[in-house]
């Protein structure tokens, strides 16, 4: 039964809400005597004049505890209990002067008014209060409430209300709040911490009594049951997972409303105040976890927590605190959101400056990650013993399963846990094997077992090397190909919380909480590798639709499967050190390696995969993969047909979990068409010196359906003339057919001009195809009439033929990165290349006006950055573009080229989150390679000096300068 919930003022941590400063004290004191004055001099207190008092005492004290909180003379966790005291003092002094005020003149009526009390409730109640938090008020009455007192809540509102301030109330007798609690959890939560303000102290006192009886009679299964459900249903709401890179700091998972759940449990079961009552000497025996004490008025400890325990719980606490209130300063509001334009300002508030290569706000992020982690392991400590002790010792149920009786293993409520007895604090390696049998037998693991190997965690660091221990985690992380409960991600997952990971592998502690101050990459490090296994998993069970033209079978026939599952937990260990991760990581993964029991073959395959896990994105997303030299180069990195299809399934599953909206049609495309390329020329079916061979295949396949289509020999003989050599490998044979339609008929009706648009729904872009007349700065005037109809181009081919047109190929998507295949935009989209080209539409102006994206992004640097190389093609120079992506980027890139004499034989455009990295194959006005350093020079300062514009337009401001810029508009 749960112990008699008190009705003192409670917090988590700390001194009770009633020890106020003197100065809040005499400051309440002086608006009390003020009002007295007031009243002294006639008849009452003027409305507007007692408003005019209320907000000058509100305003002083608001003042006085920002400013001792910015200047970090007390923490937030004590600045809401100021806050709190504040405020109580202000809703004691208005219940006085509004009985006074509401009843006067009133006859007969007491000046004491029995009948009413008002009370703190909810996280007021505790007496904590945040600068923009509601403040939650239960108006007490009587049975039937009498006109006065309804009066004075009415009165009280208002003028809280016009005070400025958010106010929770209900107006509720002894009877219905009972009723309501029963009903409602979240009202007999906020019951919980009730405590009284002002008014009859006698009503109060006979709230707490029938508050207590009401709970005891109703016993903690139900309250408990229903705080796990709407933990459930909030961590639905706001992601399951901790660690996405904006959170909420109140309602997501590992934030304070996780902690201040688990003190409800506690409070309601103990009537505990604060969860470091439960700290105290803790039983060694997971199963032996009955407090050794019930809390009492004394604050008696009940075992629950160990000192460690309790000071990870005290600084997760105070941290969130003084998150969430630097986070409503800044904002402004009642904001709990922290978001990228947020994230560097507070990170610089709370103190966090660049450490080597980490910039401050990366180490002010991982902070908040490893306290979100802290929170979460209490709750898996807390939890089950809270529901043991109000519950009872769960019922084992001995096993039809002998083995899993000799392992030391048994079963309560059909969950896994050690039999009594067994320590994972004396045996660690038992800590793997209930992990092993859990996954063996489809069986849960019971909150008392996660309890323990959080507890005891650190023993396993004495498993390093071991090889019993190594043999069951690669067991646990790549299972057996095909069988049904491999699920490597799910244990990953277990390993990660409760720390048993950093212990095993220890580089995975310095990833764990790691972020990437981006908009590319929605999960830390660490869930970013558990999600990449997860895709593998689903690869291997064929559950990934999008990705099945890409990867086909080729999971299903691997000899290094092990070294590949590996090489996905290793890709991004090196990640937050400096200097390239991927050659860091390579490192990394020779030693670690061989301590889990790999060969020196496994070793050398994971090591190389985690040194080029890049390379196939980097070359199909960056490089003309038409370009044979493109292909050579990547074949004699990779040298095995083995290795490429480990890279490509690394490719794939880094891609996907990088983020939902990173994978799309057109990527996969060009993946698969780099794979089989790479394939062929491994296999030895490919070499340049083919290259004439496969340009006449691509022309008499073209002829051949050419024919079939209606054309003589005439056309055929005229469309095959036209193009040079890059064009016939470029394309398949369905879009020759469709080129040669269109030159036809633009031929025919002696068009100067024509446009093409074709959605190609398998690759998810839409192309777009332009025949006119070759001329300067035909590029970027396209590229301005895309940007303008609001699409986005993935990559571009730029032909000029033999008869001295252009053909110019680009494929699209909108803004959101789908296909982009509404009638009515398509013909738009042609409208406004017409235009543009023509000279009839001036893009630039119109891009001016263009939607930059959200102003919270612009918080985010991305450092201007220009590559040029002559080594990478045979033919061209190639040059990389990086900065701030935003609409029309493009345009004023290939302008700049244009202006420089510059000709663009293809593009290719990627973006990651807010920067863009668009690379270029470019030859003089000669048809040659660029090799003058001059030119070169002239160049890189053009494209630089467009980036740098880019970045200055889009210069991030704090919150506070973008309010006070509002504030004087």
């Amino acid at each position: 039964m749960p112990a008699p919930v008190k009705n003192e003022p409670t917090t988590h941590d700390a001194p009770q809400s009633g020890t106020v400063t003197d100065e809040t004290t005499k400051a309440t004191r002086a608006l009390a005597a003020a009002l007295a004055r007031a009243s002294a001099e006639g008849e009452g207190v003027p409305r507007e004049a007692a408003l005019g008092h209320f907000r000058r005492h509100l305003a002083r004290l608001q003042t006085d505890v920002r400013h001792e909180f910015e200047s970090h003379a007390i923490s937030g966790a004590e600045a809401a209990r100021r806050l709190s005291a504040m405020t109580d003092g202000l809703v004691a002094t208005l219940f006085d002067f509004a009985r006074g005020e509401a009843l006067r003149g009133v006859e007969g009526m007491r000046p004491d008014l029995p009948g009413l009390s008002v009370i703190a409730t909810g996280g007021y109640g505790r007496g904590l209060l945040a600068p923009f938090s509601d403040i939650d008020l239960l108006f007490l009455t009587t049975d039937a409430p009498g006109a006065a007192s309804l009066a004075v809540v009415e009165y009280m509102l208002y003028f809280l209300w016009d005070l400025g301030l958010k106010v929770g109330h209900a107006t509720r007798s002894i009877a219905d709040c009972v009723a309501e609690s029963a009903a409602d959890t979240t009202i007999r939560t906020s019951m919980i911490d009730a405590r009284l303000l002002a008014g009859d102290a006698a009503l109060f006192d006979a709230f707490i009594v029938a508050r207590n009886e009401a709970c005891r009679a109703e016993g903690p299964a139900g309250f408990l049951a229903a705080k796990q459900h709407e933990r459930s249903v909030r961590h639905a709401r706001y992601g399951e997972s901790p660690f996405m890179v904006e959170p909420n700091i109140k309602e997501g998972r590992g934030g304070l409303r996780d902690l201040q759940t688990i003190y409800w449990m506690a409070r309601y079961v103990f009537g505990i105040h604060r969860l470091l009552d439960l700290v105290g000497e803790v039983p060694a025996d997971p199963l032996d976890m009955t407090p050794r004490a019930g809390a009492d008025a004394a604050g008696t400890s009940v075992g629950l927590l160990t000192e460690q325990e309790g000071r990870h719980a005290r600084r997760a606490w105070d941290f969130l605190w003084t998150l969430r209130f630097h986070l409503h300063y800044v904002a402004g509001r009642a904001e709990e959101r922290l978001t990228f334009d947020m994230q560097p300002v507070i990170g610089a508030r709370m103190g966090y400056t660049r450490h080597g290569r980490q910039v401050g706000v990366e180490r002010f992020m991982r902070h908040y990650f490893l306290t979100a982690r802290d929170v979460m392991r209490l709750t898996h400590v807390l939890e089950p013993t809270i529901r043991r002790a109000a519950l009872g010792a769960p019922a084992l149920t001995r096993s039809a399963d002998p083995e899993l009786e000799a392992a030391g293993f048994t079963l309560a409520d059909n969950q896994l846990l050690p039999k009594p007895g067994v320590s994972f604090r004396d045996t660690p390696i038992a800590m793997l094997r209930i992990l092993r049998c859990a996954r063996d037998r489809d069986l849960a693991l019971h909150p008392l077992a996660m309890h323990a190997m959080i507890r005891y965690e650190r023993q396993a660091a004495g498993l390093r090397g071991d090889a019993e221990a190594s043999a069951i985690f690669l067991d646990l992380l790549a299972g057996t190909p095909g069988h049904p409960r491999t699920d490597g991600a799910r244990w990953l997952s277990r390993l990660n919380e409760t720390g048993l990971l950093s212990r095993l592998v220890q580089p995975w502690s310095r990833i764990v909480g790691q972020m990437q101050f981006d908009t590319y990459h929605v999960f830390t490090v660490d869930e970013h590798t558990i999600e990449a296994v997860r895709v593998l998993n689903m690869l291997e069970r064929h559950e990934v639709e999008d990705t099945k033209a890409v990867v086909g079978d080729l999971v299903d026939d691997l000899q290094s499967r092990r070294a590949l599952y590996v090489a996905v937990l290793l890709h991004d260990i090196a990640k937050g050190r400096g200097g390239d991760h991927s050659e860091l990581g390579a490192e990394i993964a020779q030693d670690i390696c061989p301590t889990l029991g790999m060969s020196a073959e496994e070793t050398e395959t994971v090591s190389w995969l985690v040194l080029h896990h890049l390379l196939l994105s980097q070359t199909a997303f960056r490089r003309d993969i038409d370009d044979p030299k493109t292909i050579l180069d990547l074949a004699d990195t990779i040298q095995s047909p083995e290795r490429l299809k480990l890279l490509l399934l690394l490719t794939v599953v880094d891609m996907k979990a990088v983020s939902p909206k990173v994978w799309n049609a057109w990527k996969a495309t060009l993946l698969r068409e780099l794979y089989v390329r790479v394939a062929e020329v491994l296999a030895g079916g490919l070499a340049t010196t083919e290259r004439d061979a496969r340009v006449a295949r691509a022309k008499e396949t073209a002829a051949t359906v050419l024919r079939t289509e209606g054309f003589d020999e005439g056309e055929i003989s005229q469309f095959l003339g036209l193009g040079y050599g890059s064009y016939w490998l470029g394309f398949d044979p369905e879009t020759h057919t469709r080129h040669a339609r269109m030159i036809r008929e633009a031929e025919a009706s002696s068009a100067p001009f024509t446009v093409e648009t074709q959605p190609l729904p398998a690759r998810d872009v839409t192309e777009v195809t332009v025949y006119t007349h070759d001329h300067a700065g035909l590029f970027f005037n396209i590229a301005g009439a895309l940007a303008v109809a609001g699409a986005s181009i993935v990559d571009a081919r730029i032909h000029t033929l033999t008869n001295g047109m252009a053909l110019d190929t680009f494929w699209i998507q909108d803004a959101s990165g789908t296909i982009l295949d509404q009638p009515h935009r398509l013909a738009k989209l042609s409208v406004l290349i017409q235009q543009t080209v023509s000279g009839a539409l001036d893009p630039s102006s119109e891009i001016e006006h263009l939607h930059h994206g959200p102003r919270r992004m612009r918080a985010i640097g991305v450092p201007p950055r220009v590559l040029i190389d002559n080594r990478a093609s045979n033919t061209h120079t190639v040059v990389e573009v990086n900065g701030r992506d935003r609409p029309g980027l493009l345009y004023d890139v290939t302008h700049a080229m244009s202006e420089l004499g510059v000709t663009i034989a293809s593009a290719h455009i990627t973006t990651y989150g807010v920067r863009a990295v668009d690379v270029f194959y470019i030859k003089d006005v000669f048809g040659l390679k660029i090799t003058s350093e001059r030119k070169l020079a002239d160049l890189r300062a053009a494209l630089l000096g467009v980036l740098r514009a880019s970045e200055e337009t889009q210069a991030p401001e704090t919150p506070a300068v973008s309010r006070r810029r509002r504030k004087t508009a």
